[in-house]
């Protein structure tokens, strides 16, 4: 059986190495299994127009709040700097494996507007890995960007409307903030290195193998199946911390205590298609 390592970024070449089911040659995973075809499919012209519309606004709102915070920096705020963007890192970390858990866990692609929009690609990448490789800039990273808008926005009309003096007290906070912003954006663009295992440039790699973002070889934990664990993708710090908490398996139990719901139905529902 073939194993995630065949992952290159490559449609054709993961397509060769795709193994093959017990019913007649089932595709088990990779761009030519019946429910990527259909997920792929999914992927609407509404839903790019939102993702070009989020990066937009997201870059514009980071490059408004980076002057402001170049104009407003005093050295007393240099030890602040540094404990903000250490905690804007963990932050989104957690944030990314939050996300990434609940997606992945709960749902389902038939809910109204928000299953096609938002699980969808969830779904698809547990039985075509290699997809996100094959995104273009903007489907990689539009739903990221779209997260981080509003308070981007509240930043900037912040800096606009407050004091020099209010500005300063306030700005450790926003250094927390835009530390936060941009490594949530850069969450997706993040995982999807993490799937691309040629061409990538040489300090991407560097700060793979320095574990300062998620590395490759770290991420196929997660894509054992039943893809259960190791849900941070942002630097992948806090996965071990907690898989060995027993943070995800005991949120999963108090869910289904209260619910009833089995966590990754509709996961598994959309990877047995076509057997």
């Amino acid at each position: 059986m073939a194993s995630m390592v065949t992952e290159n970024g490559c449609g054709a070449a993961a397509q060769t190495a795709q193994p093959q089911g017990p019913s007649q040659g089932a595709v088990r995973w990779g761009p030519q299994h019946a429910g990527a075809r259909e997920l792929a499919s999914l992927y609407s012209p509404g839903k790019r127009c939102q993702e070009w519309i989020s990066v937009i606004l997201c870059f514009s709102l980071m490059a408004f709040n980076f002057i402001h915070l170049l104009a407003n920096f005093h050295l007393g705020h240099v030890w602040y700097i540094q404990l903000g963007i250490v905690a804007g890192i963990l932050t989104a970390d957690f944030a990314s494996g939050l996300v990434h858990w609940g997606a992945d866990t709960w749902g389902s692609v038939d809910l109204p507007i928000f299953g096609k929009a938002f699980i969808r690609p969830f779904r698809e990448h547990h039985i075509d890995p290699t997809a996100i490789t094959r995104h273009d800039f903007i489907e990689t990273n539009g739903d990221n960007c779209m997260l981080t808008i509003f308070p981007l926005a509240n930043m900037a009309f912040s800096f606009l409307t407050l004091s020099p003096a209010e500005i300063y007290q306030v700005y450790p906070l926003y250094c927390y903030l835009y530390a936060l912003g941009i490594f949530v954006t850069l969450t997706n663009q993040i995982h999807k290195w993490s799937h691309t295992y040629f061409g990538l440039p040489r300090w991407v790699v560097f700060l793979q193998d320095w574990h300062i973002i998620l590395p490759r070889k770290h991420h196929r934990i997660h894509h054992v199946s039943p893809h259960e664990t190791y849900f941070c993708i942002t630097t992948g710090w806090l996965n071990y911390p907690l898989e060995k908490l027993g943070f995800w398996r005991t949120l999963e139990d108090l869910i289904t205590g209260m619910t009833g719901e089995k966590p990754r139905a509709d996961d598994l529902k959309w990877a047995t298609k076509g057997h």
